[in-house]
């Protein structure tokens, strides 16, 4: 499937099952050991690839997939000319911020940024502001076109 132009439908991640553990394990300490010092970049353009991949719709496609990957509930706050504000909070948000590792949230930018510009056909890029203290990540989608 790597060199064809199929998407798979969202509801695919109603089939996978895994603990939350392993994941963050790989993703955490794994990926930014094997990535090096570029892997905040490259995880988000990760995200935006795993997006590609997916046959993302609508908004509530993109909240979906955020819920079944685990990265938490996304919710559009807000909607401007040339930006979309969300913001993701959830149990698993709040354990990841408490890890005793550094986390981020590269992929789900990424990701976030390709699937709004499936879905408007606009070019956009999305940056993450961490709020540690009211454990909630706010992304901005900001068109560039």
């Amino acid at each position: 499937m790597a060199n064809t132009k199929e998407t798979l439908p969202v509801t695919i991640l109603e089939d996978l099952h895994t603990s939350g553990a392993g994941y963050d394990i790989i993703r955490y300490l794994g990926l930014p050991e094997l990535l090096g010092p570029e892997s905040s970049t490259l995880l988000y353009f990760m995200g935006k690839n795993i997006a590609r991949k997916m046959d993302i719709e609508s908004i509530s496609d993109i909240n979906y997939a955020f819920e079944k990957l685990g990265w938490g509930k996304l919710e559009l706050v807000k909607e401007k000319k040339k930006e979309l504000t969300f913001q993701l909070m959830s149990d698993a948000v709040v354990y990841r911020m408490n890890a005793p590792f550094e986390t981020d949230f590269r992929l789900e930018s990424g990701f976030l940024a390709e699937s709004v510009q499936l879905i408007y056909d606009r070019t956009c890029e999305c940056n993450e502001q961490i709020n540690k203290k009211i454990h909630l990540v706010e992304f901005t989608v900001i068109y560039t076109d």
